[in-house]
């Protein structure tokens, strides 16, 4: 891989939009370029994962709708509410993905709720602990790390499931049946 241009895209955090630079990199072999997307954003969305993550976990855990965190965030209600449609979409991929990523880091399987967006949610979190467990507190907040996990793609509209690499060893996640 190379660095191969790149192109500038928005970021908005706390109501205020900046600009950014992202790099794309061109494999010299399948000569395809990459972006290389920080792991504070996400493909496709606007705002910055921690504000997004934050809304979600605020959401399911509170079982609250979407608009007061949206309003403490200052991001539009139907914004927010494709946040949570997106991630409810992807639950069981996201479960089963880091679900498989706690089973790789420690050896054991998570305890995790059964209804689906609070699956997903448990299944990040217990993730994030078991990486954090051996990285220290080097690694970067939650939400940055499930983007880092899913190459940026939390809540993208790939049916693509989430991917960890571990040293030389490629691990795709199972990708159970859609219900």
């Amino acid at each position: 891989m190379s660095f191969w241009s790149g192109y500038e895209r928005s970021v908005r955090h706390g109501g205020r939009c900046r600009k950014l630079w992202v790099r794309r990199a061109r494999c010299g072999r399948c000569r395809s370029s990459h972006a290389l997307i920080p792991s504070f954003c996400l493909v496709g969305r606007l705002d910055v994962v921690e504000d997004i993550g934050g809304l979600i976990a605020e959401v399911v855990n509170a079982d609250s709708g979407v608009r007061p965190p949206a309003e403490r965030i200052d991001v539009p209600h139907t914004t927010a509410r494709d946040w949570m449609r997106r991630f409810a979409r992807r639950a069981s991929v996201l479960a089963a993905g880091f679900a498989a990523v706690v089973v790789e880091v420690s050896g054991l399987a998570p305890a995790l709720a059964a209804e689906l967006p609070r699956l997903a949610l448990e299944a990040i979190e217990a993730a994030f602990n078991a990486v954090r467990s051996r990285a220290g507190p080097a690694l970067v907040a939650m939400w940055a790390f499930a983007s880092l996990v899913t190459g940026g793609a939390l809540l993208a509209t790939t049916t693509n499931p989430p991917w960890f690499i571990l040293g030389r060893r490629r691990f795709i996640a199972p990708v159970p049946p859609d219900q």
